[in-house]
């Protein structure tokens, strides 16, 4: 093998399947640009900052990169994760939630589940697209927690939950004398992240859910159960927005039931640019947390720079867009180079 050959292989190794080490190179660079403009960037206290602020997102990526996998787009998550957590922080006296959260996070789950299966039952009944479905159950979800379950503002989670934010593994001074520790939730979601991974590479099942998104006919045919497959990703992504919803109740302390609106922004974001296609069948597990990385890395560099918070949302359209044009750009150059070149060779 030649030499440039040999470059451009190593180059394409180091680039990932699905554009992750060009995710973790541009990180790479923001990190070192912003430590040069500000030096109190260099800290440990950034690192735990930065995966803080990713955990409530990365859960409801996940889900999200799921339902994408298969060539759907899911838009009901954050309205699925903020009724099971609100929801749940109105019931935060109750015996059964006073010593423990994880009965807390078993409910949320089963609140989330059962709220994807609407999402896979409407979707079944109806044969509409799933952005279509979802963008109707969203406001339906939305519109029955506020009149029917409530509207209040729940300032203080008693028992358990209320002690949850303070469950840090290890603190670090940070500047102005806060500590900043990193949360015990590290370590369950961690554990999720693999077995999802594991899940989506190794089983029949997740490389299903891959084909479906990839070529929905081709996988009919060779005897992938499609609508099943379908319906099996939005109760899954159902489940991981309850979850979500529930680690948001759990870290801040209270329950607001007009949180999480906008946040699919943020999540449709670090998905897309976590190299998973909006066209579907394309897309990693961790691609997506570097993408979720990047995301919060990119809102925790304009608070410390100072820049105003209104600028983070144009940041991350900004860059969702440039996501979106770039898997274009390779799909046209992928379709043409069969038409032409790769036809005739």
């Amino acid at each position: 093998m030649s030499g440039p050959a040999r470059v451009l292989r190593a180059a394409s190794r180091l680039r990932g399947r699905n554009n992750e080490g060009f995710v973790a190179a541009t990180m790479a660079l923001v990190v070192v640009l912003v430590g040069g403009i500000d030096s109190r960037f260099w800290s440990l206290a950034t690192v735990f900052n930065v995966l803080h602020d990713s955990f409530e997102p990365l859960v409801f990526s996940l889900g999200f990169l799921m339902v994408l996998l298969t060539g759907g787009i899911d838009v009901s998550f954050d309205a699925i994760g903020i009724f099971a957590g609100y929801t749940l922080s109105l019931s935060a006296g109750r015996p059964w939630l006073a010593s423990h959260v994880l009965p807390a996070f078993v409910a949320a789950a089963a609140i989330g589940l059962g709220l994807g299966v609407v999402n896979a039952a409407a979707t079944a009944i109806l044969r509409l697209p799933v952005l279509i479905v979802t963008l109707g159950t969203r406001g339906i979800i939305a519109g029955v927690l506020l009149s029917a379950v409530g509207s209040t503002y729940v300032s203080v989670l008693p028992g358990a939950l209320g002690a949850f934010p303070g469950r840090d593994l290890i603190r670090v001074q940070a500047g102005g004398g806060q500590s900043v520790g990193l949360h015990v939730l590290v370590i369950p979601l961690v554990l999720l992240c693999l077995g999802l991974a594991f899940f989506l590479r190794q089983t029949v099942l997740g490389r299903g859910i891959y084909a479906v998104g990839g070529d929905l006919e081709a996988a009919r045919r060779v005897g992938f159960p499609v609508r099943w497959i379908q319906g099996f990703v939005l109760c899954l992504a159902g489940t991981f927005a309850g979850l979500a919803g529930m680690i948001h109740v759990s870290l801040i302390g209270y329950g607001n039931p007009f949180d999480l609106v906008g946040l699919e922004l943020n999540v449709i974001a670090a998905v897309v640019l976590g190299g998973a296609s909006i066209f579907g069948g394309r897309g990693s597990v961790v691609g997506t947390i570097l993408g979720v990385l990047f995301v919060s890395l990119i809102n925790y560099s304009l608070i410390l720079l100072g820049i105003p918070s209104t600028w983070q949302q144009v940041a991350i359209g900004i860059l969702l867009v440039l996501g979106i044009l770039a898997q274009t750009v390779s799909r046209r150059r992928a379709r043409s180079f069969l038409a032409t070149g790769g036809a005739s060779a």
